[in-house]
């Protein structure tokens, strides 16, 4: 049976009895990042030096974990625009309760932890069991979370302790420790989405939930534990942001919404639902963040940093809006292959 993203595999090559897929969009994002690179070093060589890598390589991290974060809930179909107020809150919450101290450190950790998960509840409920419209659901829980960030900083930055900066800030033979915590969530979430059980119930369920729900699968539950999860996402983000940014603001989540969102269209995750796909959405992480460095390195002003996220959006959709047209021609001239076959 064919689900809704079988259109996004371009080719399968053969290595003897293996079978190696590839899909447009891993192809897509792959190829562009190799090309960005070979621009950044014949027009911008300070933005792909050993120092800038070493400085903009956790801030990749970053958006490579939110972008999964909104990979899942994507994959159901929504967007999940509580991000923002998500990390914020993570980050307040790490850098004001401990007040430098770092024997308060972990208990605020664990505050943190309870607060996605409950800001994660919150929105499954809205959208997975109140069949709310996901942006309209996410838009306020968004505003709550921030009335939280409020609530606890007062708008006003606050540094960070001194163990969270060795930790998310630190390196482990010579590879910052941001870049490690996100090669072992891609793991995880690969794991899980690709070789479970649940895993492939989640990704049918985000292809077709009526199918799915006639075959009795929970879709609800599935469609509610996304943004659950996806929140844990965003929190785990915030907690690094709080360590490798000395003073990070009470709005630093501000600024990834955009970017989460547009790496998972560029990795080729259907809008619609259905597969995901984490390798890809970290790839297109880090060319995402590459290309803000390589238009800085170039004389780019930091202001049009949103402009340059808006047109890796545009460019994401414009390669599914192909992929998809060439998908319904696909499936409109099988069926009249099969009409005339039946004639």
């Amino acid at each position: 049976m064919m689900d809704a993203n079988t259109h996004t595999t371009v080719r399968t090559y053969t290595d003897g009895d293996r079978k190696l897929p590839f899909t447009r969009g891993f192809v897509t994002v792959v190829v562009s990042t190799i090309a960005l690179i070979v621009m950044c070093l014949i027009f911008a060589p300070s933005a792909v030096s050993t120092g800038g890598l070493k400085g903009s390589l956790p801030f990749a991290a970053i958006i490579a974990i939110v972008g999964l974060g909104q990979m899942l809930v994507v994959q159901q179909g929504g967007f999940d625009l509580s991000l923002a107020g998500g990390v914020s809150l993570a980050v307040v919450i790490t850098t004001h309760i401990p007040a430098g101290d770092n024997a308060a450190l972990l208990p605020a950790i664990f505050f943190a932890i309870g607060c996605a998960i409950a800001a994660g509840a919150l929105n499954g409920f809205l959208v997975g069991f109140m069949r709310l419209n996901a942006v309209v659901a996410t838009i306020g829980v968004n505003a709550l979370l921030y009335g939280v960030v409020f609530a606890v900083s007062g708008g006003v930055p606050k540094i960070t302790t001194p163990l969270m900066a060795q930790i998310a800030g630190g390196k482990t033979a010579g590879i910052p420790n941001s870049v490690l915590f996100t090669l072992v969530i891609l793991l995880i979430v690969s794991f899980v989405l690709k070789k479970t059980v649940v895993g492939r119930k989640f990704e049918i369920i985000g292809a077709n939930p009526q199918a799915a729900h006639a075959a009795g699968l929970r879709v609800r539950l599935y469609e509610g534990m996304a943004y659950v999860f996806a929140q844990l996402h965003y929190c785990i983000a915030g907690i690094l942001i709080s360590g490798i940014t000395r003073e990070p603001t009470a709005f630093q989540g501000d600024a990834l919404l955009l970017p989460s969102v547009a790496v998972v269209v560029l990795a080729g995750t259907s809008l619609l639902g259905g597969r995901g796909f984490p390798i890809s959405t970290v790839i297109a992480a880090f060319f995402l963040n590459q290309l803000s460095q390589f238009a800085l390195a170039v004389g780019v002003p930091f202001s049009a940093q949103t402009i340059i996220q808006a047109l890796a959006l545009v460019f994401g959709i414009g390669v599914y809006s192909i992929r998809l047209k060439d998908y319904k021609t696909k499936k409109s001239h099988q069926s009249n292959m099969e009409e005339t076959d039946n004639d």
